[in-house]
């Protein structure tokens, strides 16, 4: 069993992987203040609160967007198994072709998510994920990674929209029945899922018009079930799409 970790700037999810099944799903929430001695303590607690025994964990995979947070579970893990986990970054083999003007600067993210892509469903593709920031990027035919779009993610938008007006409401972000909203509430849920559903189907039309040809379409992150079931073409949603290019990557780099 593995235990893969990624870092976002909201969560931190930790994934329990036994062969090819993902079997827990656990969710904390990202802080940079958090030392090396909290990091041990709790996750500690969470192994045993769910009867996972530490030493049935034969290694540790991390990828992460939070350089302080990486440092510090680094250090936390090499407390609890006695060695470095394998950290998703420079040096490690992917076996991803990345073609954009500085391969070094893809996100650690977005190398796990379109490994997991190209390995789940080849290519061409468009890989979305819906998370505090919402990133779309595109493998070509030849599996060859060739950058895409960073867009504000949904509630870092709305959060920065209520904080920013005097009469607009912080919301939950869900469908409201009709795109035309008869109420304030309304009308900015349908900005949240409609108007991103069309920014997604929008964006993705014209990156197969770049590319000239048609692209399988995969979208992963806590909202994204949410949203994608509103586009008009169709997308795959894999939730457990990280994890799984986590797993890829830790299989093709153990020693």
């Amino acid at each position: 069993m593995i235990l893969a970790i990624d870092v976002g700037n909201t969560n931190i999810v930790l994934g329990c992987i036994d062969g090819e099944k993902i079997t827990h799903f656990i969710r904390l929430r990202t802080d940079t203040r958090e030392t090396e001695a909290e990091y041990v303590i709790k996750i500690s607690q969470l192994l045993e609160f769910y009867k996972l025994d530490l030493k049935k964990i034969e290694g540790v995979i991390l990828s992460s967007v939070v350089p302080p947070v990486t440092e510090a579970l680094t250090r936390a893990f090499r407390t609890m198994f006695g060695e470095d986990p394998m950290v998703v970054g420079p040096g490690m083999k992917t076996g991803l072709n990345i073609k954009i003007d500085d391969p070094g600067t893809v996100a650690a993210d977005l190398v796990v998510g379109s490994v997991a892509a190209l390995n789940e469903y080849g290519a061409p593709a468009i890989v979305i994920d819906l998370g505090t920031a919402m990133t779309m990027v595109v493998l070509d035919k030849n599996g060859a990674f060739r950058g895409g779009v960073i867009y504000p993610g949904i509630k870092l938008s709305y959060a920065a929209l209520a904080s920013g007006t005097s009469l607009l409401p912080e919301i939950s972000i869900q469908a409201p029945s009709k795109v035309v909203g008869s109420n304030t509430v309304d009308c900015m849920r349908s900005g949240a899922v409609y108007g991103t559903a069309s920014l997604i189907d929008g964006l993705a039309d014209r990156m197969e018009e770049e590319l000239g040809y048609p692209c399988k379409v995969i979208a992963t992150g806590g909202l994204a079930n949410g949203v994608v079931q509103h586009c008009k073409r169709e997308i795959v949603y894999d939730g457990d799409l990280l994890m799984k290019g986590l797993r890829y990557l830790y299989e093709k780099n153990k020693k």
